[in-house]
């Protein structure tokens, strides 16, 4: 009976240590890079030459990936959760509008992907730049760690190159402006190196945040004379009046001042000298993986939590607006599975994330998620956007300050991000939702703002990619057109889940809309009965 129970205790011993090793050899490991503001449509991705080389020719390329809002807390929400903007409720870069506020981590950081993978068996490694807020006193401070972050290495507040804090497993580690100890970019590389080369469990997801391209633009000082030759773009919209365009775009100074024009060309040629760190820390994590052996078992994603503009309709320098080149971004991924060298032109955007990688990690994505698993599209070469999805959603909610450093006559007028010659680049009222997308050929995009000329913009991307002209008061003439947009748009805006890409047809639209009405009546109605009777 001994001898019994021992080889009883061995075999299940043997089973077990087979399954987990089985399991560790084949999940796959995740790395993740998210940059800060790095621009597709401008040029951004010129410089990180070896990150092309290294994800997007050895992996596929998103030529269409979007992200949700252009801006930095709510795209990063948006991405953490898989939800639009109406749905996680991080509206914009401040602690009252839900930027990593106590309120937020209660109800949505509590569901974002990292739990369900640590609750998988991963091992989860942050480091870099989390959300605008993060480690704000009134919001857990360095002590808050998110919750499903095995390892974690936080930056405290917005991206910065030197003289910053980090959280460090609830910890706050200090740092300075000496390059060889304090650059940001370089530390999360360090960081990561460290967590590589450590005796850490398999499978792991390892999400590294740098700071590029964001303001600062402080460049590693080997990069300081980078590119002194370039430019910001002349083409297609650059020192352009935007005469057709909202309030906000028309406000701007057309022709630039001189003093805007070298500012912009200056920020440019810096944005790219930051991100040559990227490419070297890029560069360094696959040749790490690839001398460990798990490269072929590791996917590695690079992305952007927003676009950028430099002189785009007279804009001098920001994101935040509805044009392409603040919302369209890169996107490369290369991984098991992946043909190297391949193309997809399917619409997606930041909301897939996170059920990707889930999906990956072999987790059912809740059903509250807003966006698509694009793990079929990574392993398969052939189109499938016809059967999930023909458009996306693109929300913004406007932000403003009471005082206007150095531009007082804007102070108390509800107006936001006034930099270079006083041009504001957001508002109270630059709030706007959009769809993008189109049937049968088509690629359109169709915006309402929330301002107080119920400005409408509609461009034809396919003809107009640059947005020069707004055919709103054209597709006006066109009612059957017309009411499908603007259904289409009102159903995404309060969407949740898979009804965000299980658009009903127009009579469906319009049904469900007549139905709202009367329900909205009979709401009415009963509020009038009770106070009648009272």
């Amino acid at each position: 009976m001994v001898l019994c129970n021992l080889w009883m205790g061995v075999a299940i011993w043997t089973i077990a240590l087979t399954t987990s090793h089985a399991h560790s050899e084949t999940t796959p490991n995740i790395v993740f890079i998210l940059t800060d503001d790095q621009d597709l449509e401008l040029g951004g991705t010129i410089p990180i030459e070896k990150t092309r080389d290294l994800i997007g020719s050895r992996g596929k390329v998103f030529e269409q990936f979007y992200v949700n809002t252009p801006l930095c807390c709510p795209s990063r929400s948006s991405i953490l959760t898989g939800k639009h903007l109406h749905n996680n409720l991080a509206v914009n870069n401040s602690l009252d509008g839900n930027c990593s506020s106590p309120a937020w981590q209660q109800t949505q950081e509590v569901r974002a992907f990292p739990t369900y993978l640590h609750n998988k068996g991963y091992t989860t490694f942050f480091a870099g730049k989390y959300l605008n807020q993060y480690g704000n006193k009134h919001a857990g401070g360095v002590k808050h760690v998110p919750p499903g972050w095995t390892h974690w290495n936080g930056l405290v507040g917005n991206s910065k190159y030197y003289n910053y804090v980090l959280s460090v497993d609830g910890v706050a580690e200090k740092h300075g402006d000496d390059y060889d100890k304090d650059y940001f970019t370089d530390v999360i590389n360090r960081k990561a190196t460290a967590f590589l080369n450590s005796d850490h469990q398999t499978p792991f997801f390892m999400m590294l945040a740098t700071p590029s391209a964001h303001a600062p633009f402080t460049p590693a000082p080997q990069y300081r004379n980078r590119f002194s030759q370039v430019r910001a773009p002349r083409n297609g919209s650059y020192n352009t009046h935007g005469s057709d365009k909202h309030w906000l775009i028309r406000q701007a100074i057309t022709p630039m001042l001189d003093e805007s024009v070298e500012y912009i060309d200056s920020i440019y040629r810096d944005r790219w000298r930051t991100l040559l760190s990227v490419d070297d820390m890029v560069e360094n994590i696959v040749n790490l993986l690839t001398t460990k052996g798990l490269i072929d078992n590791t996917y590695i994603f690079f992305s952007s939590d927003n676009g950028y503009h430099v002189g785009q309709f007279s804009l001098p320098s920001d994101k935040r607006q509805l044009y392409q080149f603040d919302i369209h971004v890169p996107f490369m991924v290369r991984g098991p599975g992946i043909t190297p060298g391949t193309i997809n032109k399917d619409l997606v955007t930041n909301i897939d994330l996170a059920p990707t990688f889930l999906e990956i990690a072999n987790i059912q994505p809740p059903s509250d998620m807003d966006g698509l698993s694009l793990l079929s599209r990574l392993r398969s070469n052939t189109p499938t956007n016809a059967q999930d999805r023909n458009y996306i959603l693109i929300e913004h909610h406007g932000e403003h300050t009471d005082i206007i450093p150095g531009c007082p006559q804007y102070d108390y007028q509800n107006m936001g991000n006034c930099l270079s010659a006083c041009v504001c680049e957001d508002s109270m009222n630059n709030t706007y939702s959009c769809i993008v997308g189109g049937e049968e050929g088509q690629f359109y995009k169709y915006c309402q703002l929330e301002d107080d000329e119920d400005f409408e913009e509609f461009y034809d991307l396919k003809l107009d990619p640059n947005e020069l002209r707004n055919l709103a008061p054209v597709i006006k003439n066109n009612a059957s057109f017309y009411n499908h947009v603007t259904r289409t748009l009102s159903h995404l805006v309060q969407c949740g889940g898979s009804s965000c890409t299980q658009i009903p047809s127009d009579d469906e639209l319009l049904s469900d809309f007549k139905q709202k009405c009367v329900d909205l009546f009979m709401y009415i109605v009963n509020i009038i009965k009770t106070f009648l009777n009272l």
